[in-house]
This record gives structure tokens, sequence and C-alpha cells, in this order.
């Protein structure tokens, strides 16, 4: 079972909502960055971005931060926003792949870096859908159409009611998240994430039977050039037997024979 199905069993079923994506991130240092993996060897939990939506009508898109700690297989929900909250999200950068993005709400921003480009991309893509989605069915509920009215090739559509929340921007988004094309570019950045997550699990594979042979060949040199304890006693006694021996050989030939 991957995380992905492992939070939603823990996390999002029991309280009634679909997983929609979730993606392992962390804090971005503002000092000098440092690689995802080296930092996140110095942390004892890890944390997950996962958007969901609820099963219950009308539906709401829910945003939750879930932690799980090392040494333990339980997920814990930590934090939860609405899409109603987020005022913004900004891709950081426009032109290239970037794991790097930012999370604008009412009252705070978070700015993350996921564990991969290809990871941000495909969260930035599955919430702009789901927030075109849900913005579109609140606006269509707080201007509901007539059946007898019908809409003039060319007429300006209706706007905003003036009470009506503020709709999530994105920002230096690439176009192609949010382009006809996006069902495309999710199949190729999840190609990525897999292949990413296939070369770590072999990485990590690879280092430990080294490790295992380089302790195994120390523990042998160290006992070949350490004898143990009885091994010790008994070139003892074999070392003072030998003296005495010497000794005694040495004392018959001083003497000398009687005239």
């Amino acid at each position: 079972m991957n995380i992905q199905s492992a939070i939603s069993r823990e996390i999002f079923v029991p309280r009634d909502e679909k997983l929609l994506v979730a993606i392992e991130v962390m804090r971005r240092m503002k000092n000098k960055r440092l690689s995802f993996l080296r930092a996140g060897r110095k942390r004892d939990y890890l944390t997950y971005l996962c958007l969901s939506v609820t099963n219950s009508r009308p539906a709401q898109v829910l945003i939750t931060k879930v932690k799980r700690y090392r040494g333990t297989r339980q997920f814990a929900k930590r934090s939860q926003w609405s899409v109603e909250q987020l005022r913004q999200v900004n891709g950081i950068n426009p032109d290239k792949d970037t794991p790097e993005f930012d999370l604008v709400f009412d009252r705070t921003t978070d700015q993350w870096v996921a564990s991969s480009a290809a990871e941000k991309c495909i969260f930035v893509q599955v919430l702009y859908h789901a927030c075109q989605n849900y913005w579109g069915a609140k606006l269509a509920q707080a201007n509901p159409a007539s059946p007898g009215d019908q809409k003039t090739p060319g007429a300006p559509e209706n706007k905003k009611s003036p009470g009506a929340p503020s709709q999530t921007s994105f920002v230096n988004c690439q176009q192609k998240l949010m382009g006809d094309a996006c069902s495309v570019n999710m199949v190729i950045y999840r190609c990525k994430i897999f292949l990413s997550r296939m070369k770590n699990s072999l990485t990590a594979n690879q280092g430990r039977p080294r490790r295992e042979a380089a302790a195994v060949k120390a523990s042998r040199s160290r006992s070949r050039s350490s004898p143990s304890p009885p091994a010790v006693r008994k070139m003892g006694n074999v070392m003072r037997r030998a003296s005495q021996v010497l000794s005694e050989r040495g004392e018959r030939l001083t003497i000398k024979p009687a005239t």
C-alpha cells in the first residue's frame, strides 16, 4: 500500500472525505536552501500536504496538513483549511518545473518545497481544477439562471455578486498546469514521481548491503588482530614455561665438574 492510500484510509475515509492528492513537503528555508533529502534526514517527522473533497453536498474542498513521526506508521492530522480561506497559490517560477510553492491563506502564508518538482506540479494542477469546479458551482448557486433565460452568443456573463468571496488566484504557475493538455501532463508527472521514488528506493537498498559488509569486515579485522582472553592466557603460560626451561638449561651449563 502506498503512502496516499494509507493516508486516505486513516485520515479521510473516517471523515467521509475523498483524497484527491497527497505530496510530501517541508518548510522552505529562508537562508541558503538545502536539498530535500539532506534536510529531511534531520527531521523527526514527515509532513504531507493533502487535497480532499467532502462526499456530502454541497461539497467542500479542503487542504490538510498531515504528519507521521519516524518509527511509527500512524498519521496525524494537524491543520486544515478550506479553499475559501485560500487567497493565492504562488508557483514561484512560471518558466520551469521547480519544487517550491507558496499557499497564501487569510491569516497565514505557508512556504513549501515538495520532494520533487513533479509532485509540486501535480498538486498545483489538481488544486487548480478543484478550485475551478468549486468556484464555478458557487457562482452558479449565487446567480441561478431561470429556465427561460438563454445565453446569447457574445453577451457578457453575469458578474459576481458584491457579497461573494473572492476566488483563489494562481500566480507564477506554468500554463501547462492549467491548459487543455492538463490530463497528459498529469500522466507525465505521475510517471516522473514513480521513477523518482524507485530511484530513491534502489539507492537506499544498495547502500545498506555496503554498510553491512563494511561492518562485518571491521568486526573480522578486530577479531583477528586482538585474540580472545583464553588465547592470551594460554600464550602467557607457554612463554613462562619456555623461560623456565631456558633458565634451567643455563644453570646446568655453568656447573663445573669436580677434579
